[in-house]
């Protein structure tokens, strides 16, 4: 209990001062530690009730088809991240042809609807369930962005209020995706020290983004922003145009060192990769990509903190 402990004040007490982690914090975070407090019987069965009927909506996938299904999952309560998984889910469903195969978790009220499933790992590890008993995983691909606080070694966040905390490390995340059988994936991950988890992500037919390496922190997370740096550039902006991927990764990059450098912060050197069959299923979406852009929502996230 006193690693649990230590490891959730790594984060949600000391701020941008990050604790030092034990080896066992590392372990316990890697394989997936939460602990979920006051909810009463009434909120379970909500939370089942809700996420069960975006499970029952989901289109089937089409045999000949490269199909997406599109998980987007704001993992803390601060309401920067509910927004910005609600437009992201937009914005993805729209590119990638995934309008009916998309789910969006949010942990507290940022998001704006009281019917979107709380951003929970638990949540989130039954959404991906659910998605690889509908995808043919030969054929389909994966989408998984996620948006919230993270820190070295121990991975991304979970935090609800005063009810939920908990970590998903690393490992534990590449185990999911691994454990259900997606090697077909495009992950995006907006926290700080992203970074961390993309070595255990990457395969042949993957596709990895995160918000800063490994040693960095990224920008934008401000309770009262729409949008983080990276979901801004990314989301927002590069990805609401028809343009290649690599073009749209390449102008968000370039668009966060510009805000990074305005604003003299440290660079957050988000990275990304590309496996060497991912262009496969890659190209087989972009095909369908839309012809027309759509206009940026919310308050720009450079004009924030």
């Amino acid at each position: 209990m006193r690693y649990w402990l230590a490891l959730v004040g790594a984060l949600f007490f000391t701020g941008a001062a990050y604790a030092q982690v034990s080896p066992q914090e590392v372990a316990a975070a890697n394989r997936g530690i939460v602990t979920e407090q006051g909810r009463d019987a009434a909120w379970h069965y909500a939370q089942h009730r809700l996420l069960g009927g975006a499970i029952n909506a989901l289109k089937p996938q089409r045999p000949g088809v490269v199909d997406a299904y599109v998980i987007v999952a704001g993992l803390d309560s601060d309401p920067v991240f509910g927004r910005e998984a609600a437009q992201t889910a937009k914005v993805l469903a729209r590119r990638f042809d995934a309008v009916g195969r998309t789910i969006v978790l949010a942990a507290g009220n940022g998001a704006g609807d009281v019917t979107i499933p709380d951003g929970s790992p638990a949540n989130l590890e039954i959404a991906l369930g659910a998605f690889a008993a509908k995808m043919d995983l030969k054929e389909d691909v994966l989408i998984l962005y996620t948006t919230s606080h993270g820190a070295p070694e121990v991975g991304l966040a979970y935090r609800d209020g005063d009810h939920g905390y908990g970590w998903i490390g690393p490992k534990r995340l590449a185990d999911l995706l691994n454990g259900a059988g997606f090697s077909r994936r495009l992950v995006m991950l907006s926290a700080c020290f992203s970074g961390e988890l993309l070595p255990y992500l990457v395969n042949d037919s993957s596709v990895v983004v995160t918000a800063a390496d490994r040693d960095q922190t990224s920008f934008g997370c401000a309770p009262g922003n729409d949008w983080t740096f990276f979901g801004d550039a990314l989301i927002n902006t590069a990805l609401r145009t028809p343009q290649p991927f690599d073009t749209a990764i390449a102008q968000a990059f370039d668009l966060i060192r510009h805000w990074e450098t305005s604003k003299r912060l440290q660079p957050s050197r988000p990275q990304f990769y590309t496996g060497s069959a991912a262009n496969l299923w890659l190209q087989a979406l972009e095909k369908r990509m839309p012809a027309d852009a759509t206009p940026k929502v919310g308050r720009p996230a450079v004009g924030g903190r």
